[in-house]
């Protein structure tokens, strides 16, 4: 049976449900292809900024996940060796009370995904995209629960498939392996001690992290580490990595251990990587890409959430602004290179910060130079929320949201 649609969403994430639900809303025929199960944990940080709760208004969703999630962040901190250090977090005018907030992804990709879907997206979950083939004026793609497959056709494809892992639409190099690689690891806590409203930086030796209360009184804790670095640190010891990096993290940082020193870990641990940011393309072979696809920043910035949302915004924007009916090859391309200039525009500078704060807080020298600096000019820790994106809004000539 071949099923017909204006545009085939690939991935139900944020970036990929995002897409999905804006595409819907404006009266357009959507699948989305997406292979697990909802909910289901994930590593992240899950913090959204507070820029991106405009997004969420905008969608009728701001409400529903003020509700789930956490409490607002209004401080950011900085834990290094003995260092623990805070200031405001910046502010941004606008709905609520101008703050981020963390939702788990287990509650925010099901919260995300069933509004596409109530929008009228169709979705297909659990299948799997087995073959995706042009033929120069759309696209047929097969599409396999592991029992049936199902064969559909649309105008236009949008990967939102992440980095991480290998899909139809391939990231070069994800495969290969290399000893500076970043490897993720995140867990829940419960009876945390870290302050409530407070989202702190960790540096320390090969890697960073964050911290941050997300939902039903869950701190979050989420790290990336250099590959050498975990090699070195289990070298002669039978210690799981995540169990050696809790080691590492909690030795390097006095503000995690006083933090965690009351606590206990909800759910095993989870990994994911390697980690590989940077710039990448926004559209390429036909087909639109969002989210990580296009581009990643260091976690470190905590913005991945916020930008891969933003990102789908982005692209909607000219989709709808050129209707699904007038998208020929020709128009795709056209398309592709204004959202590549929107997608540039919105988060090149926060990529780019993000890359060289997390280069400063994997390195001793760095890391001994800028605690004096921090705890004489703590405030620089609100600039550097700034820099990294925390208060940009977004902005789209294709598609403005209301009162930005």
């Amino acid at each position: 049976m071949n099923e017909i649609y204006d545009a085939l969403v690939i991935g139900g994430g944020p970036a990929g449900a995002t897409a999905a639900l804006i595409l819907a809303k404006a009266g357009w025929a959507v699948a989305v292809v997406e292979k697990s199960r909802f909910p289901r944990r994930k590593v992240c940080g899950e913090f959204l900024s507070a820029s991106s709760l405009r997004l969420l208004h905008e969608l009728g969703m701001g409400e529903a996940f003020v509700g789930r999630a956490g409490p607002a962040v209004k401080r950011v901190g900085y834990f290094s060796g003995k260092a623990a250090l805070h200031a405001p977090m910046p502010r941004v005018r606008g709905p609520d009370d101008g703050y981020g907030r963390a939702l788990g992804r287990e509650h925010l990709d099901l919260l995300l995904l069933d509004a596409a879907a109530n929008a009228g997206a169709t979705v297909w979950q659990p299948w799997r995209v087995r073959s995706l083939r042009d033929h120069g004026d759309g696209w047929t793609c097969a599409v396999n629960d592991g029992r049936d497959t199902k064969t559909l056709n649309t105008r236009i494809v949008i990967a939102a498939t992440g980095s991480w892992q290998k899909s139809v639409v391939d990231v070069p190099g994800v495969a290969s392996h290399r000893p500076s690689d970043l490897l993720a690891f995140k867990a829940h806590f419960r009876d945390s001690d870290l302050p409530i409203d407070m989202m702190s930086l960790l540096a320390f030796a090969g890697g960073y992290g964050g911290m941050v209360h997300t939902d039903s009184g869950r701190v979050s804790l989420s790290c990336c580490i250099r590959r050498d670095v975990l090699e070195r640190r289990r070298e002669g010891d039978r210690t799981r990595a995540a169990e050696a990096v809790m080691q590492h993290v909690e030795e390097s940082c006095a503000g995690v251990a006083q933090a965690l020193r009351h606590a206990e870990a909800e759910g095993a641990w989870l990994a994911a990587g390697p980690i590989r940011p940077g710039i990448r393309s926004c559209y390429a072979d036909g087909i639109f890409r969002i989210g990580n696809l296009a581009g990643e920043a260091h976690p470190v910035v905590a913005e991945g959430i916020s930008m891969a949302m933003q990102s789908a915004w982005l692209l909607c924007g000219h989709l709808i602004a050129r209707g699904h009916r007038h998208a020929s090859r020709e128009a795709c391309a056209e398309i592709g290179a204004a959202y590549t200039d929107d997608w540039r525009r919105q988060f090149a500078t926060r990529i780019g910060v993000a890359a060289t704060v997390a280069h400063l807080a994997m390195r001793p020298v760095a890391r001994a130079a800028g605690a004096p600096l921090l705890t004489a000019f703590p405030r620089l820790l609100t600039l550097g929320a700034t820099l990294s994106g925390k208060t940009r809004v977004l902005r789209s000539n294709a598609m403005p949201l209301a009162n930005a």
